[in-house]
């Protein structure tokens, strides 16, 4: 039996996903009531320009005082679509101490506070779901919360940011120099006018974070995750992955270390052979490739971004959340009970390929593998291409060690033969 009085939601924020979350509240609000148990109703839309026309909401219930609006104490979920640190938090604070649920799509704030806020949800008994925060509209926080946490994760592998995939794969089909991508992605909205959250992999790392804690049920933060940006990757470098059989994408990577005692979150462009199903992502859509012990390989696709995709993952934890609240319990909450280490990027270990600028004379390649042997890195294959004097000298290795890789790198820097280091990329996914 349906329950007549609604659950109250406000929505803090109302751009692109803000304005989606209510046009569906109100459009397909008689299903979200069967769904749910009870109807749901639009209580208050908290925004910073008041005056703007926003189609389908009463402007009756358009407000400026955030904090008001989560503090009226009739509201049971808060939908937060805002984004940042402050006042997010503060708001999403007040909001558990004043009787509301929590939805958020706040990957910065979570990546940086979720404990915290996870504290405070458990301390009032209420529930704090983010789906949204990782991969748009893609299932894949609940799938790791839930579904596998009878199963032990030990890897996830991801793209889980689309403006970066659509300028990687524009340069890899087309030929296109990092620039041109970007100008492209910005004139089909694909990329925000300033561009560094996404191409510097501060989105990404964000995400990494949020996916390495529910996976390896540790706190992982923010200062956790090694962070590399892609506007140094060049047409060379695709060059170089093509002859590889590979491409590249910018990765976000979250593992275990192989005696299972500590883990490790990172992002940063990869090398990836065309045959692992994340090379085949192409355009502004996320993939996550999840492995673990029972379940094996699991990956995970679909349109990581958006205004409709973003509020249909927002929507399912609103209905999550409205179903808790009826049946008077909660979901799951933060679990960091393994509260293993989190270790540094020297101590992962991967493949890499290296291009050198070296002197075109014999003798070279000779120095070059002793310094790697000295160093405790193998070298798998070796590809040297000279011409008036000077040659470029392609070295992909082994697994090594970050650390290992990052001296033999200063090493070789100090011989007179290296004229430089053109690029250093990780290969993965093999």
């Amino acid at each position: 039996m349906m329950r007549t009085r609604p659950l109250k939601v406000a929505l803090l924020g109302c751009g692109v996903v803000g304005s989606e979350v209510a046009r569906i509240m109100t459009t397909h609000a008689d299903d979200l009531a069967a769904r749910i148990g009870a109807p749901i109703e639009l209580a208050g839309v908290a925004v910073r320009r008041p005056s703007k026309v926003r189609e389908g909401i009463d402007p009756a219930l358009v407000t400026t005082d955030a904090t008001a609006l989560v503090k009226r104490g009739d509201i049971d979920v808060v939908v937060e679509v805002i984004g940042g640190i402050e006042p997010a938090r503060s708001l999403i604070t007040s909001a558990f101490e004043h009787g509301a649920s929590v939805v958020s799509a706040n990957k910065a704030l979570l990546a940086q506070d979720g404990a915290a806020l996870h504290a405070a949800a458990e301390q009032h008994g209420k529930d704090l779901y983010y789906e949204a925060a990782v991969a748009g509209a893609i299932p894949l926080i609940r799938p790791l919360r839930e579904s596998l946490a009878g199963d032990k994760v030990n890897r996830v592998l991801g793209i889980v940011n689309g403006t970066t995939n659509f300028i990687l794969d524009k340069m890899d089909s087309t030929g296109a120099g990092y620039q041109e991508a970007l100008d492209e992605a910005t004139a089909l909205g694909y990329a925000e006018a300033d561009p560094t959250a996404d191409v510097e992999g501060f989105d990404a790392a964000a995400k990494a974070a949020i996916l390495a804690g529910i996976a390896f049920h540790t706190r992982v933060r923010l200062d956790d995750v090694y962070r590399e940006g892609m506007t140094e990757v060049t047409a060379a470098d695709f060059a170089s992955a093509r002859n590889m059989g590979c491409t590249i994408k910018l990765l976000a990577i979250c593992e275990r270390a192989e005696d299972g005692g500590s883990v490790t979150a990172r992002v940063h462009p990869a090398m990836i052979p065309l045959s692992h199903p994340l090379a085949s992502v192409r355009g502004a859509y996320n993939a996550v490739f999840v492995e673990s012990d029972a379940s094996g390989q699991l990956m995970f696709y679909g349109p990581g971004a958006g205004g409709a995709p973003t509020a249909s993952a927002v929507l399912g934890d609103l209905v999550a959340v409205c179903r808790n609240r009826l049946n008077s319990t909660t979901g799951p909450g933060e679990s960091a009970y393994a509260a293993l280490p989190v270790s540094g990027m020297g101590e992962v270990v991967t493949r890499y390929h290296i291009s050198l600028d070296v002197a075109d004379k014999p003798g070279v390649l000779a120095q070059v593998a002793t310094v790697f042997a000295e160093h405790g890195v193998s070298i798998d294959t070796v590809r040297q291409q000279g011409k008036d004097g000077e040659a470029s000298l392609v070295v992909v290795t082994h697994r090594a060690s970050d650390a290992a890789l990052t001296g033999t790198v200063e090493a070789l820097r100090k011989l007179d033969t290296v004229r430089g280091v053109a690029s250093i990329m990780r290969v993965e996914g093999e």
